[in-house]
């Protein structure tokens, strides 16, 4: 007899800048959960991080396969618009001051952060998951800047 494991929720999300969501989970992992557990795949604009994993709506957000309730909403976001949209400019709102106060290439230079968040830069490809997915060349920030 098979050992069930037991997850009542099991809330999943990983990003890799420009790539795909590597799948953490198996089928054969969701297959000794116990009935009724509970995947949430904050990951499925990505392509998802459960191998079972299938982007679903929020009209019909949820499915069950081998017993295990997915929730697979794309753009989880979407549902709360303003609290959305206030946590992504509080976020961001910093790197946007400091490229205005001191132009791209000096604020890119002076801070790791805002140098890290740049996915091309004078015609250049700076981030290599992107340059990966579209079969382009890719050349570090760092190199674009010297």
């Amino acid at each position: 007899m098979q050992r069930k494991l037991f997850a009542a929720i099991f809330l999943a999300g990983l990003l890799i800048a420009g790539a795909a969501a590597p799948k953490l989970v198996t089928r054969a992992m969701v297959k000794t959960m116990k009935p009724g557990a509970v995947l949430v795949d904050i990951a499925i604009d990505q392509g998802g991080c459960f191998e079972t994993s299938r982007p679903t709506t929020h009209a019909e957000p949820t499915y069950v396969l081998d017993g295990v309730i997915h929730y697979c909403v794309t753009n989880m976001p979407a549902a709360v618009p303003n609290t959305s949209t206030l946590a992504l400019t509080n976020a961001t709102f910093p790197y946007v001051m400091r490229i205005a106060r001191m132009g791209a290439k000096q604020a890119m230079l002076s801070d790791p952060g805002t140098a890290e968040g740049v996915n091309t830069y004078a015609g250049t490809l700076t981030c290599q998951p992107v340059a990966q997915s579209q079969g382009k060349q890719y050349r570090p920030i760092q190199d674009v800047l010297a």
